[in-house]
């Protein structure tokens, strides 16, 4: 046996709480187009044995990825962080263009939901609205070149380490996003 961490081989599923699955599914198949998978339903907790009722559905979040949510009925009202400010914690789903990223936000409106942005990012554009679980999901388009995030890349480590020293935006990657948006 050797201490060498485990070969991933990608994302299973991401699994958050839900109010009420079906609302979830419906608002995530109208809204986002995600295929509905499957449900597990159990009156106990497979993993500890706990009597604790749930519904697990699983919504195709399309390139093999799975969003996942739990209905918890014996559980007190969901809430989040109230610590954390509610534009921190999102899902941020992929587009394939600016089209698609504003057919999105023309969609996502028609159904009454309030959408911010498209929002520009330097290598990326996204736009942003709630699900009915209060849940913040983010639609991104990625444009960057390869040359430009590889720039960023390149900087990745000394932005973390003078932002662990400073607590405040290292200079030098504020110039270079900013370079980098102008060229976009």
């Amino acid at each position: 046996m050797t201490d060498q961490p485990p070969k991933l081989g990608g994302i299973h599923h991401v699994a958050y709480r839900c109010r009420d699955a079906k609302e979830t599914v419906e608002f995530y198949r109208d809204v986002l187009g995600m295929d509905f998978m499957l449900a597990i339903a159990e009156d106990s907790v497979p993993s500890t044995g706990a009597p604790d009722p749930y519904m697990h559905v699983f919504m195709d979040a399309g390139g093999g990825n799975v969003l996942a949510f739990f209905e918890l009925p014996n559980s007190p009202a969901m809430g989040r962080d109230v610590a954390t400010p509610a534009w921190v914690q999102h899902i941020a789903f992929k587009v394939d263009s600016e089209e698609s990223l504003l057919a999105a936000k023309a969609r996502a409106e028609a159904r009454g939901l309030e959408v911010v942005g498209p929002t520009h990012h330097g290598v990326f554009k996204s736009i942003y609205f709630f699900d009915p679980n209060g849940h913040r999901l983010e639609l991104a388009w990625q444009f960057g070149t390869p040359e430009q995030m590889q720039k960023l890349r390149d900087v990745a480590e000394d932005m973390l380490d003078e932002w662990s020293r400073t607590k405040k935006a290292p200079r030098h990657a504020v110039w270079l996003h900013e370079k980098i948006a102008a060229e976009a």
